[in-house]
């Protein structure tokens, strides 16, 4: 087939590079802009962008794609479909009717569970044991087209949003060429999703990182893992921001004390109670400081063995 790929971050790269290496031909790219980072805004460019240079395959990055426009110059390239990977922009309806076999999406969840643009993160913070990759067509709803193929796959104990994106990031790739080749030989039935069934994966907000004490050790330990990096999760010790990088859910006999009251534990460090269970803090951040052991930060602000201090607002 000839495709046109449109994918923006890291996700989309496996695909990409799994297509360059097929029977497939990759006629062009289409990525988002790139982005000013960092103190002296420097340009930012998107990872599909850079690895379709390093091919020499057109790139383009259009702040729009208006019918009057792209129509004519994406239909002279006369591809057969549209691979999406993560582009992070809503196509119009045009586009995604173009080609013979219409443009085909790969979503890092089991559709219709988790549309939207976060389905990793929150699968984790939501204490799912599975999760998956799916290829679907698209069409005008949020993630609601027909499902072509999916992979189930198991969330590890203690795996966090980064291993998990790998991982599903390197199994959608296999899943897509897959697709292809099935379309290719007329091979496969499109499965409306059931509506009834859907769940939702919004866009993260840095205030999803703040931790809540009322929760569980358990829910609080998946938001951290699933967090990390961006938004990162938080809580506040006497009005300063506390960043919260790694920690594990403990349990302790006879502890009634109010959640988020950490304490200095002699055998386990810096332990924080929540509602049911207790967090020990193993890598910690405090506002305008590095990263730090937890340990280190019992001795930093000075709080003694079996002493505490209430964290949060």
């Amino acid at each position: 087939m000839r495709l046109l790929f449109m994918g923006t971050p890291q996700f989309a790269v496996p695909t990409l590079k799994k297509l360059l290496s097929s029977p497939h031909q990759v006629v062009a790219v289409i990525t988002q802009s790139d982005k000013s980072s960092g103190r002296g805004a420097r340009l930012s460019v998107p990872p599909v962008k850079r690895l379709g240079l390093e091919h020499e395959i057109p790139v383009y990055q259009p702040e729009k794609l208006k019918a009057e426009t792209w129509q004519d110059r994406i239909q002279a390239l006369a591809i057969d479909a549209i691979v999406v990977v993560a582009y992070g922009k809503i196509l119009p309806s045009w586009l995604f009717t173009l080609p013979q076999y219409g443009a085909i999406n790969l979503h890092a969840s089991l559709l219709p569970q988790y549309r939207g643009a976060a389905p990793i993160h929150w699968a984790i913070a939501n204490g799912e044991n599975t999760t998956g990759v799916t290829t679907m067509r698209i069409e005008a709803g949020l993630d609601s087209g027909a499902i072509l193929i999916q992979e189930k796959m198991d969330i590890a104990p203690g795996e966090t949003a980064v291993d998990l994106h790998d991982r599903l990031a390197a199994t959608g790739s296999d899943l897509m060429l897959r697709t292809l080749d099935l379309l290719e030989r007329h091979e496969i039935q499109p499965i409306p999703q059931d509506p009834k069934l859907a769940t939702y994966a919004p866009p993260l907000k840095k205030s999803d990182g703040e931790l809540i004490w009322e929760q569980t050790s358990i829910q609080v330990y998946n938001r951290i893992r699933a967090f990390n990096p961006w938004p990162g999760t938080y809580t506040y010790l006497h009005g300063a921001l506390l960043r919260i990088w790694k920690a594990a859910p403990v349990e302790i006999d006879g502890s009634n004390q109010t959640p988020g009251t950490l304490t200095h534990d002699s055998f386990l460090g810096a332990v924080v109670t929540c509602r049911q269970g207790s967090l020990q803090l193993q890598q910690v951040q405090l506002e305008n400081r590095k990263k730090i052991l937890a340990q280190d930060f019992l001795h930093g602000i000075r709080l003694p063995q079996n002493q505490s201090v209430l964290l949060g607002r």
